[in-house]
C-alpha cells in the first residue's frame, strides 16, 4: 500500500477539517483516488473515500483504515515539511 499522490487541503475551515486529498495503491491490483484525510476538533484523523453524489464509493475496515489514515498522515507531514504545500 502506499500513496501516489497528495495534495494538501487549501480550505481548512469547519468542523471536520479536511487536510489533503490523496489517491492511494492499495494493491498492484487496486487503485483509489479522490480520497480526503479529515481532522476531527479533537485532533483525530480519519480518511474518507471520495463521493458519487451524496455516496461515499467505498468503505474500510476499521483496521485497513486505520492504516491509511496514518500513511497519508505521515506523507502530509513530509509535504509540508518540505515546503511543496499549497
Amino acid at each position: 500500500m502506499k500513496i501516489l499522490n497528495l495534495e494538501p487541503a487549501a480550505d481548512r475551515g469547519g468542523g471536520m477539517r479536511t487536510l489533503a486529498y490523496f489517491d492511494l495503491e492499495l494493491s498492484e491490483e487496486v487503485r483509489m483516488y479522490g480520497l480526503r484525510l479529515l481532522e476531527a476538533p479533537d485532533g483525530n484523523r480519519v480518511t474518507y473515500a471520495a463521493q458519487a453524489g451524496s455516496r461515499r464509493s467505498a468503505t474500510f475496515a476499521r483496521s485497513l483504515a486505520e492504516k491509511i489514515t496514518k500513511l497519508a498522515s505521515y506523507e502530509l507531514e513530509a509535504v509540508t515539511a518540505h515546503g511543496r504545500s499549497n
